[in-house]
């Protein structure tokens, strides 16, 4: 008989497709990293491998304070949203994250229904890695506790408004010694058919505990509360809370209620803080409130932005401020748009033209100029070299005229353009 040997071999079969040890033991620790998060002990060049083989899902408790690998945090970041700009996170992805993973925390937030360790556990996480906080909604609490046997005392003191109280930032922002930016809205952002009024209501104990919170943030520069329905009580109390904060020079409280006796807060803190920029547009403000605001002006060193557009000044609180405007040598923006300002506005403003040399920009669209107040402001800029932007949009004072103020205001900007670039300002190292 007769005997068939055959060899068998797979073409395909390489060593070279053997793993290394030192890869299996990479992918070990990368796998178990949770349970044994081994990295500084490796070299550098495994540290990167394992680094990239790290799962995105491993708990924050693991990863925040040990990996500090942008490729690793640009993972995270892609895997939960969309749209990922750093440029607006000083160029840091690890940022990025906190901060926003923080913000959808705090805008899913239901009082007396969230568990509050979500916030708290995160904290100790974060708080090295958040310097700005964009919230743009605040939910309520779902069911509100009816009191059947309220006296009319317990009613006068506000208990319903109480328990609609929104999440206390007081436990948080003192917590987070980085940040300097702080953008808040009190309000349900998408309730759709479920539309209440009481969804968008920001109560005093809200502002008490904002307040409290915002006057501990000794790093805090920049703080926007808008659109959150604050009144003048509420203005007066964030005011008090804010009076000679050591940082802040960014106050914007646009889209509010606040009236006269508001402004005549804030005009209290223009010269006891460092203001820089205060944004009070679409608000209630009439001409006492702008009184208050010029008088702060004519007395300030530090304001460079003003915004009233959308209130109510007319030409009293407007020709207060341009009297203010005569002698004030710091505000380079004032904006007072739609503020029912007519001719002796302009007539006022001709003269600042002539003796302001320090304003830049200025707004006075969707007023009542009139052809004559026009011609005088086209007259006082006759000599001014310094106003690069005029906005005369809907102001009455004539096509020809709003063309030539235009053609003065464009040559005083090619100059000032034409400066910059012979003389380019050296930032300090």
């Amino acid at each position: 008989s007769y005997c068939t040997h055959r060899i068998i071999e797979d073409p395909e079969w390489s060593l070279v497709t053997v793993p290394h040890l030192t890869e299996l033991c990479l992918q070990h620790i990368a796998d178990n990293f949770q349970k044994n998060p081994i990295l500084d002990c490796l070299l550098p060049e495994h540290q990167r491998k394992v680094l990239d083989r790290l799962s995105t899902g491993l708990p924050l408790a693991v990863t925040a304070n040990l990996v500090s690998d942008e490729d690793y945090w640009k993972r995270r970041c892609t895997e939960c949203w969309q749209v990922c700009d750093i440029s607006n996170y000083g160029d840091s992805w690890k940022r990025m994250f906190f901060e926003r993973h923080l913000e959808n925390i705090l805008k899913c937030f239901i009082p007396n229904t969230t568990d509050p360790n979500q916030v708290q556990e995160l904290i100790p996480l974060c708080k090295d890695y958040v310097r700005k906080l964009e919230v743009d909604q605040f939910l309520p609490p779902v069911q509100v506790d009816q009191k059947e046997d309220l006296s009319d005392t317990e009613s006068d003191f506000g208990f319903d408004e109480v328990s609609m109280c929104h999440y206390d930032l007081g436990a948080l922002i003192p917590a987070l010694p980085h940040l300097e930016e702080l953008h808040l809205t009190y309000g349900v952002k998408d309730c759709g058919m479920n539309f209440e009024w009481k969804l968008f209501n920001f109560t005093y104990q809200d502002c008490c505990n904002l307040a409290a919170a915002v006057k501990m943030c000794l790093n805090l520069k920049v703080f926007k509360l808008t659109q959150s329905k604050v009144d003048d009580s509420k203005t007066k109390l964030l005011v008090r809370n804010l009076l000679d904060h050591p940082c802040l020079v960014e106050l914007n409280l646009s889209h509010n209620l606040i009236g006269d006796k508001g402004a005549q807060a804030v005009a209290k803190l223009i010269n006891h803080s460092r203001l820089e920029t205060l944004d009070l547009c679409n608000n209630q403000i009439h001409h006492l409130g702008a009184q208050a605001l010029a008088q702060a002006l004519a007395e300030n060193s530090t304001l460079t932005s003003l915004n009233l557009r959308l209130n109510c000044v007319e030409d009293k609180g407007a020709q207060a401020i341009g009297h203010a405007l005569l002698t004030n040598t710091t505000l380079k923006s004032i904006h007072l748009g739609s503020n029912n300002l007519s001719e002796p506005t302009a007539a006022l403003f001709s003269q600042v033209l002539v003796q302001n040399t320090t304003l830049i920009t200025i707004n006075f669209s969707c007023n009542h100029l009139g052809l004559d107040g026009g011609k005088q402001l086209l007259k006082g800029l006759a000599d001014n070299k310094a106003l690069t932007e005029f906005d005369l949009r809907m102001a009455g004072v004539g096509q020809e005229t709003e063309y030539l103020i235009h053609q003065t205001v464009w040559a005083n900007w090619e100059a000032a353009r034409l400066r910059s670039m012979q003389h380019p300002v050296t930032k300090p190292l």
